[in-house]
């Protein structure tokens, strides 16, 4: 059994500066403004356009994110509409393998400290689970019928790609206080990277 903390990988090299200048060509048509475009122009345009609620710019750019997340999780992230999803499947990867070390990975809750009692019980749940899930599938269960007993807590990879002016939106509501504090756990990753690859876009979000 293994136990690991959440993570993300943008799948996206980011040129920030580059992303600038892209969405500031094309929002500009809306002005025909394009004769104010300087190599430092940029950055002043898309924060004011976004001030005044003109996302609608923002949305020519895509980025796609890889995270790594409980199963739990990722049932909230694809309820947002406005993206694509790609997700590992239960149903066809089989535990078992040699590719998956023969054991269940699960994502490590971040409520409860390891010396907690509470963390005891779902680490010897999670054990428990492990070895009922490696007993069907050796009493030849077949993966997307083993997967039945699996829990919230399994580790899980998801693809998402969502336009900037989607992610603004994602990350306001899952940075919230009020979100579930896994999902604001990860959540708070991606906008902190977000922040230091294009700030401009994401500086008004708090978390």
């Amino acid at each position: 059994m293994k136990v690991v903390e959440p993570n993300i990988v943008f799948e996206d090299n980011l040129d920030g500066e580059k992303i600038l200048k892209k969405l500031e060509k094309i929002g500009r048509v809306c002005y025909k403004s394009e004769n104010k475009i300087t190599d430092q122009s940029a950055e002043n345009f898309i924060r004011a356009i976004i001030e005044r609620g003109h996302e609608s710019v923002i949305e020519h750019i895509s980025v796609s994110i890889r995270v790594i997340c409980d199963r739990g999780v990722t049932h909230e992230i694809v309820r947002h509409r406005i993206a694509s999803y790609s997700q590992e499947s239960t149903r066809y990867c089989n535990y078992s393998d040699n590719k998956f070390g023969e054991e269940l990975t699960f994502i490590k809750p971040c409520f409860w400290n390891e010396d907690d009692e509470k963390f005891s019980i779902w680490l010897e749940t999670m054990k428990y689970i492990e070895d009922n899930y490696l007993k069907l599938i050796k009493n030849g269960s077949k993966a997307q019928e083993a997967r039945s007993i699996l829990p919230n807590s399994l580790k899980s990879e998801i693809v998402i790609t969502m336009n900037l002016r989607e992610w603004r939106h994602f990350l306001t509501l899952r940075t919230s206080k009020a979100a579930h504090p896994q999902m604001r756990e990860i959540a708070n990753i991606i906008l902190t990277e977000f922040k230091s690859k294009i700030p401009v876009i994401f500086d008004d979000i708090l978390n």
